[in-house]
């Protein structure tokens, strides 16, 4: 690891002046960026980066209007953004993936030290369907457990999130209600019953937390931060399966990008026997015409070697944090792209 690390000191290349960059967006990877990322790639390269933890939404906004040099996002653009974007810049935009990582599901049931949930259940609960937790289809994937007759407080996003976007696809992807009545989104129109919202990931962790009978979905770093109950949830082989980085890399194994590396539908109801049934691709969002953000040269070089180095040294650093590492072939995928990154007509 330090031999890689000194190598690609040396392959930098960046100006002795220290460059500033400025990120906002997913509060899904900010662990990995804040702890891990940025300061190690910070010292290596003299590169100044600030990451402001807002959620996808925003981070996406920020960059729109290029207050950023790039944004964290766990939801991909649609193609209404991507043109919105291009004819607003005159730039199309990049999403660079930077790792995977599982969605739990955390909740707050003193005395229920296991539980077990499925899509269909997760939908009627946050539909207020399934309103108590002692509902008779909660307690018949739970044979054996004391589940109490407490009122269910369905906890979810307030802001514009990638995390919302994971979670509403799982249970878009197996729910024909839910895709009918809410469907996939970072934002979307909750039920009146899902009434409990907070801002961030740690947001959410922290109202479950503090609210006995609620349930919740956070990345899974921040419910192991936290100490939160985790549960098992339901695959598509009928297994349930905790999350864990274990789980997340069987259901991330063969996943294929398309060329420009949006995987619109995510990583949801596996087929992999182990494999956990939320997990989700999280990017760092970039214009390809650098000069739309960048203030110098300078500045948009630091950008490419931030890029390139988070693609390849930086993976070594995903899984001390429960994140999953890109395959091989996703890297490859996605040097292609950092190559075709210019600055005022000029490769970088």
């Amino acid at each position: 690891m330090k031999r890689a690390l000194v190598a690609a000191a040396a392959l930098l290349g960046l100006a002795s002046a220290q460059v500033t960059l400025t990120g906002a967006g997913a509060t899904f990877p900010a662990p990995l960026y804040t702890e891990k990322y940025i300061p190690t790639f910070s010292k290596l390269a003299n590169v100044k980066i600030n990451y402001q933890a807002v959620g996808s939404g925003g981070g996406q906004r920020q960059l729109l209007d290029k207050v950023v040099q790039f944004a964290g996002s766990d939801a991909p653009l649609t193609d209404a953004q991507m043109k919105e974007y291009q004819d607003k810049t005159g730039s199309a935009v990049l999403h660079i993936p930077a790792a995977l990582g599982p969605v739990a599901i955390t909740y707050n049931l003193p005395g229920v030290n296991e539980l077990r949930l499925d899509a269909d259940t997760l939908a009627a609960i946050y539909l207020g369907k399934i309103v108590r937790w002692n509902d008779p289809r909660i307690a018949a994937l739970n044979p054996g457990v004391n589940l109490p007759r407490q009122v269910i407080s369905a906890v979810h996003r307030s802001d514009g999130s990638g995390t919302t976007y994971i979670f509403t696809a799982y249970l878009s992807a197996i729910s024909a209600e839910w895709k009918s009545k809410v469907g996939q989104g970072t934002a979307v129109n909750w039920p009146a019953f899902s009434s409990l919202a907070n801002r961030g990931n740690a947001g959410v962790a922290g109202l479950v937390q503090k609210s006995p009978g609620a349930v919740g979905y956070v990345e899974l770093a921040y419910a192991l931060e936290n100490n939160l109950p985790i549960a098992s949830v339901k695959n598509a082989a009928g297994n349930f399966v905790k999350p864990s980085l274990a789980s997340a890399k069987e259901a991330a194994e063969g996943v294929d990008l398309p060329n420009d590396l949006r995987l619109v539908n995510q990583v949801v109801n596996t087929k992999d026997p182990a494999g956990y049934p939320i997990v989700g691709m999280t990017w760092l969002l970039v214009f390809q015409k650098q000069e739309v953000t960048a203030k110098s040269r300078e500045q948009a070089k630091a950008v490419v070697d931030f890029l390139n180095w988070v693609i390849t040294d930086g993976q070594e650093l995903n899984e001390s944090l429960k994140y999953v590492r890109l395959s091989p072939k996703v890297v490859n995928q996605a040097k292609a792209l950092i190559a075709t990154i210019t600055y005022n007509g000029q490769k970088l």
